[in-house]
């Protein structure tokens, strides 16, 4: 497993170096009256994963030399694999849905299979989070950043708060 950490951190920190590189080509700053220019959100969400790699790579150097006996683990125990399948069959369900639903309806069923089925969390932590998170990715991307998300059949339901902020 320790030398899967190594070398899966080593590619991610080279793929973001990557990114960063090639999102340099666009401003990567807040442009007056437009938001964030069109390589931030590339740019620094690639500095973050290099960072998160860099991360995994130290305690992976840390964990051979301390630990000999973590190195002959498997990657994925044996159940998390499907736990692992079905989260990704989540999150690709969900790409797949924005189009059509939007968004916020497809995030919002995401968190609710996530927390209550998948989770198995109380029914009242899953409303609070599937509520509020969908209201918190509106105001931040679309009245904050000014960057629209795709809103599907729903987008007539929007016409009010864009009267409201816009």
């Amino acid at each position: 497993m320790n030398r899967a950490d190594k070398t899966i951190a080593l590619a991610l920190m080279g793929l973001s170096i990557y990114f960063m590189w090639h999102a340099k080509e666009l401003p990567i700053g807040w442009v007056p009256s437009d938001g964030p220019g069109g390589g931030a959100f590339p740019f620094w969400l690639s500095a973050i994963l290099f960072l998160s790699a860099l991360g995994v790579l130290i305690s992976a150097l840390r964990a051979s030399k301390e630990n000999t006996e973590n190195i002959k683990k498997p990657f994925f125990e044996p159940e998390t694999v499907s736990a692992v399948i079905k989260v990704s069959c989540a999150v690709f369900v969900t790409v797949a849905i924005m189009a059509t639903l939007g968004t916020y309806v497809a995030l919002l069923l995401f968190l609710f299979w996530y927390l209550r089925i998948f989770g198995k969390h109380s029914l009242k932590l899953t409303a609070i989070i599937t509520l509020v998170t969908p209201v918190f990715v509106f105001f931040f991307f679309e009245v904050t950043l000014k960057i629209l998300l795709p809103k599907g059949i729903t987008e007539p339901l929007f016409f009010p708060l864009y009267n409201l902020f816009f």
